[in-house]
C-alpha cells in the first residue's frame, strides 16, 4: 500500500508539473533550438516505429559518448539491430546522431509520467531497454514492466551521496530498482551499492568509457594545435559555473610567459558568459568559433583558448600536456578522466572524485594522474608537469592505464542480447 500511495504521489506531482517542464524546455531553446525541437515526443507522441528494435536511452553527452561503445559492440554481435534511440538533453541527441543507420529511430525520453510512458510504448514496442547509467525512472520502469520490455541498467554506477538520497524514498525507488531485470555495474563498489538499493541481478562489467576510442581525425588536429603554440598548454577539462573565475585568477598571478590555458566549459549556454569572465580579469583570448581547422597565427600569443565547441574533446586533449579535472575541486563529483588518459593527457585533479572514484584511483595508481588540496595547488601542479620533461613518461601510462581496462562493451552487450532473448528483431 505505501508503495502504491508513493507513485500515485509521485505521478501526481509530475502531471501537475507538466506544464512547467514544457516551459521550462522552450526557455532552454533560445540558446539550444535543438530543445524546442519534437515537443510531442516528451509526451510520448510522435511517429511510430517498428517493432522488435534495441532501445537505448542515454541522456546527455557523456552517456552518449560512452554508449557509442556499447552500440559497436552490440552491432557486430547483431550485425542487423535496429536502434531506438532516446535522450534528454540537447547535446546528447546531438551526439546521438552519429550513432544511427537508415533503419534506426531517434527521439526524446518522455516525460516520466503514466500516460506518455504507455505512449511511447505502445508506439515503438522496443525488444528489450537499456538505460545508461543512472538514468531509473519509477513510472518508465514500471509501465515497462507492465509491457513486458525487459530493462538492463548499464554502465551503472551509484554514489553514497545518490545512495543515501535515494534510502530517503526508499518505498519508491526500492520497487524501482527490482524491476531491472539486469544491472550491469562499473565496480565492485557500485554493484554493492546498487543491491543495497534493492537492485536483484547484479554483475560487474566494467567501465565502458574505457572502450571509447578517440577519433584519429580528432586528434590529430589537437597535435597540430600543440605545433603551433611554443609553450606549454594547460587544459581546464569540462568546467563547470564557478571554477572558471578562481582559475582566472591563478593564471593572472603566473609569472611570464604563462602556459596557454585552454579552457573547455562543461555547458555550451555558458560559453559567452566565460567570454565574457576571460575578457573581465584583462586576459587575450581567442575562442575555437573565431577559426577553422588551424588557429590563426596570432591565436599563439593569447593568454586563453575558448574551447566553444561540441565533439572535440580529442582535439582539446591532444593539444594539451597536461589537463585540470573540472567538477573535482567543489564537491560536484568530478568529470570523466578516461578520455583524457585514452588521449595520452595526464590529469590534475582535486578532492572530489565521487562519481568516478574507482577510475579516479586507478588512475593514480597508475601514474597517470596526481591529486591535490585544492584549485590554488592544481594549478601550480598541472604548471610544473606541463613544463616537465618527464610530462612523456606520464603520457605513456595515461594511456597505457586507457588501454589495460578494456573490454566493458563486450561482456555488456552479450548480457543485453541474452536479455532480449528471441524478442529482438
Amino acid at each position: 500500500m505505501k508503495a502504491w500511495l508513493a507513485r500515485v504521489a509521485y505521478s501526481t506531482l509530475l502531471r501537475l508539473l507538466t506544464p512547467a517542464y514544457l516551459l521550462r524546455l522552450w526557455w532552454r531553446g533560445r540558446r539550444e533550438p535543438l530543445y524546442r525541437h519534437a515537443l510531442a515526443e516528451r509526451l510520448g507522441f510522435g511517429a511510430a516505429s517498428a517493432p522488435g528494435a534495441l532501445w537505448l536511452h542515454a541522456v546527455s553527452l557523456g552517456e552518449t559518448r560512452a554508449a557509442a561503445a556499447l552500440v559497436e559492440a552490440l552491432r557486430s554481435q547483431r550485425p542487423g539491430l535496429r536502434l531506438l534511440l532516446t535522450h534528454g538533453t540537447a547535446t546528447g541527441r546531438e551526439a546521438g546522431r552519429a550513432l544511427l543507420r537508415n533503419a534506426d529511430r531517434q527521439c526524446w525520453l518522455p516525460w516520466d509520467t503514466p500516460g506518455a510512458v504507455r505512449r511511447f510504448l505502445r508506439r515503438h514496442r522496443p525488444a528489450v531497454g537499456v538505460l545508461m547509467e543512472t538514468e531509473i525512472w519509477p513510472n518508465l520502469l514500471r509501465e515497462a514492466q507492465a509491457a513486458g520490455v525487459p530493462m538492463v541498467l548499464a554502465n551503472a554506477r551509484l554514489s553514497e551521496k545518490s545512495l543515501a538520497r535515494s534510502q530517503r524514498i526508499d518505498v519508491l525507488t526500492r520497487p524501482v530498482a527490482g524491476a531491472l531485470v539486469r544491472v550491469l555495474a562499473q565496480t565492485d563498489a557500485d554493484a554493492e551499492r546498487l543491491r543495497r538499493a534493492g537492485a536483484a541481478q547484479v554483475q560487474v562489467c566494467g567501465n565502458l568509457k574505457f572502450d571509447v576510442n578517440p577519433s584519429p581525425a580528432l586528434m590529430a588536429r589537437g597535435q597540430a594545435w600543440r605545433a603551433a603554440v611554443a609553450r606549454p598548454v594547460v587544459l581546464a577539462a569540462v568546467t563547470r559555473e564557478g571554477e572558471e573565475a578562481p582559475l582566472l585568477r591563478g593564471w593572472q598571478q603566473l609569472s611570464a610567459p604563462r602556459p596557454l590555458l585552454l579552457l573547455v566549459p562543461r555547458h555550451p549556454q555558458r560559453f559567452d558568459e566565460v567570454a565574457a569572465l576571460v575578457a573581465g580579469a584583462g586576459l587575450g583570448l581567442w575562442r575555437r568559433s573565431a577559426w577553422d581547422a588551424q588557429p590563426p597565427a596570432d591565436a599563439a600569443a593569447a593568454d586563453v583558448w575558448l574551447g566553444d565547441s561540441m565533439g572535440e574533446m580529442p582535439t582539446y586533449y591532444a593539444a594539451a600536456d597536461v589537463a585540470l579535472l573540472g567538477g573535482s575541486f567543489a564537491p560536484l563529483g568530478g568529470q570523466n578522466l578516461i578520455e583524457a588518459a585514452a588521449c595520452g593527457c595526464p590529469v590534475v585533479m582535486g578532492p572530489h572524485t565521487f562519481n568516478f572514484s574507482e577510475a579516479a584511483e586507478l588512475s593514480l595508481a597508475a601514474g597517470a594522474a596526481l591529486r591535490v588540496a585544492d584549485l590554488d595547488e592544481g594549478v601550480a601542479r598541472a604548471v610544473a608537469l606541463a613544463r616537465d620533461p618527464a610530462r612523456d613518461d606520464w603520457a605513456r601510462r595515461a594511456r597505457a592505464f586507457a588501454a589495460a581496462h578494456r573490454g566493458a562493451a563486450a561482456r555488456m552487450a552479450r548480457e543485453i542480447v541474452a536479455a532480449a532473448g528471441a524478442r529482438l528483431a
